[in-house]
């Protein structure tokens, strides 16, 4: 092979090699990302905000809204914890939190044109970051009711091209699921959208959902504690006592929830799993349904598309959460 043969082999493969990086970084590009949560439920919203938090090479956190849910207390409750856990990663007030819906869309909607309704905080939030000039879409990722997503979509219909909507929600295909009966009223406003919009199944009991990721206590006893910086002003636990950072608080939420169970589902956290990695569940696209009196109706002949995801790799998702926790990087604001 002559000398000219071999330069111009050279010159094909560093193209070659040049492009395929650019499409690289194209395909890493970060994920913009507001958690809407009602942080203080149980223990699954907890370890989903500090998953997102410590994956900072996958996402630009915007921030952080919060809704009440039957339970948990107040929304000044939920709004406490998920500033508690947004102190514990060391990004507060840097990630910024704010207060969302008490009660229903179906209850506030008719209140949108007054300066403070009910959740205001929260959907003016979303819909400020839905416009902000930037040409990747916003995910709204829902991990609790739907309220201030669908608040915000119908005072501001112009931010639905601007949006992903991601929702742990429903047992689809059928009824019930905590998040879904907390505010029945707001799901088919969104059905009806042409948002952009994916549900996270649930079903509980089933292997095909968020409700077979489960974590145990005894991996969180020998894993968590010391995970994630530690903060100088230490902070007031959910139970009492004063954590220093999110691992010790993480085996505390777990040791004293609710009838001391060995194990528990990871709802929220496998929400945020497959928007980090969509590879770890089964996206499945379906004829938009409608949920009327408690039941799930199905349009076949429905244009409008929705997407649901299912039968979820368990053993990768907790195996990145356990990763991510070891080797955190801080989400930028």
């Amino acid at each position: 092979m002559t000398n000219k043969l071999i330069f111009l082999v050279f010159v094909a493969m560093f193209v070659t090699f040049c492009t395929r990086t650019n499409t690289t970084l194209k395909t890493q590009e970060k994920i913009r990302v507001i958690l809407d949560t009602d942080a203080n439920n149980e223990l699954d919203d907890q370890h989903a905000i500090a998953y997102m938090l410590f994956s900072g090479k996958v996402f630009d956190v915007e921030g952080i809204t919060v809704n009440k849910t039957y339970n948990g207390g107040s929304i000044d409750d939920h709004y406490a914890e998920a500033v508690r856990i947004v102190k514990l990663c060391n990004l507060y007030p840097d990630i910024p939190v704010y207060k969302g819906a008490t009660g229903t869309y179906k209850e506030i909607v008719g209140h949108l044109n007054e300066e403070n309704f009910d959740g205001s905080d929260a959907v003016n939030f979303i819909i400020e970051r839905a416009h902000a000039k930037d040409h990747r879409k916003l995910v709204l990722l829902g991990v609790g009711k739907l309220t201030n997503i669908t608040l915000a979509i119908k005072k501001d219909p112009s931010i639905i091209d601007r949006v992903r909507i991601v929702w742990l929600g429903s047992n689809y295909p059928d009824p019930g699921e905590y998040n879904l009966v907390n505010d029945t009223t707001a799901i088919n406003p969104l059905l009806e959208s042409s948002a952009e919009f994916e549900m996270v199944m649930v079903r509980y009991g089933k292997p095909s959902g968020t409700d077979a990721v489960v974590a145990y206590l005894k991996d969180f006893q020998q894993k968590m504690p010391g995970k994630g910086p530690h903060i100088s002003t230490p902070v007031t636990g959910r139970h009492g006592g004063k954590f220093t950072n999110f691992g010790d608080y993480s085996v505390n939420l777990f040791e004293n929830f609710r009838g001391h169970p060995s194990s528990r589902p990871l709802f929220d956290m496998a929400a945020v799993s497959i928007v980090k990695n969509p590879a770890w569940a089964e996206r499945v696209e379906i004829n938009a349904p409608k949920f009327v009196n408690g039941k799930w109706v199905d349009r076949p002949n429905n244009p409008r598309k929705i997407v649901i995801w299912e039968n979820f790799d368990k053993d990768s998702i907790m195996a990145d959460f356990y990763r991510t926790m070891e080797h955190y990087v801080l989400a930028k604001p």
